[in-house]
């Protein structure tokens, strides 16, 4: 299986306490998905609830052709503040793996997600991210930072006096 690696940061102008309050509630992914992908989390949770070490997470996703899928996902690690990791159980994937890491910096926080994926049905599963997986994956994660951008603002270095 050919495995695909994708890396994305974004400087968002919050403190880590309001990022890690809003990332590690499962419900708010929804808000930063494009609507396109008719995603829906099918999980009995709350907005109180947040990410822990074995969670379980359910969706329903139309990621081609609006031909609706069930995906599981399990947060296998987290460490608050810091990051957490969620791994496809069952899904449109033969193979997920997500970090999400959160740094203080100046004037915010540091997101970066570290993304490895694989595509079933060899060769076919290839030519499907050359042509299609790949660039809608991207076109997803542009999506959630403009998303992020309008919750949040957008991040501009303090001046210093």
């Amino acid at each position: 299986m050919k495995t695909y690696t994708l890396n994305f940061s974004q400087k968002l102008p919050i403190s880590l306490v309001q990022a890690w309050d809003f990332f590690s509630s499962p419900l708010n992914l929804a808000k930063i998905t494009p609507p396109g992908m008719n995603f829906i989390i099918t999980s009995d949770y709350t907005a109180q609830t947040k990410m822990y070490e074995g969670m379980i997470i359910t969706y329903k996703v139309s990621p081609l052709f609006g031909i609706k899928m069930d995906w599981m996902t399990e947060i296998t690690a987290v460490k608050e503040h810091q990051y957490f990791i969620d791994e496809q159980r069952f899904g449109p994937f033969k193979f997920w793996h997500h970090e999400h890491h959160f740094e203080e910096i100046e004037g915010g926080v540091l997101m970066t997600d570290k993304l490895m994926y694989g595509i079933p049905f060899g060769p076919i599963g290839v030519l499907a991210n050359a042509i299609i997986v790949g660039k809608q994956t991207r076109e997803i994660f542009e999506f959630r930072e403009q998303a992020v951008n309008n919750l949040f603002g957008k991040y501009e270095l303090p001046v210093l006096a």
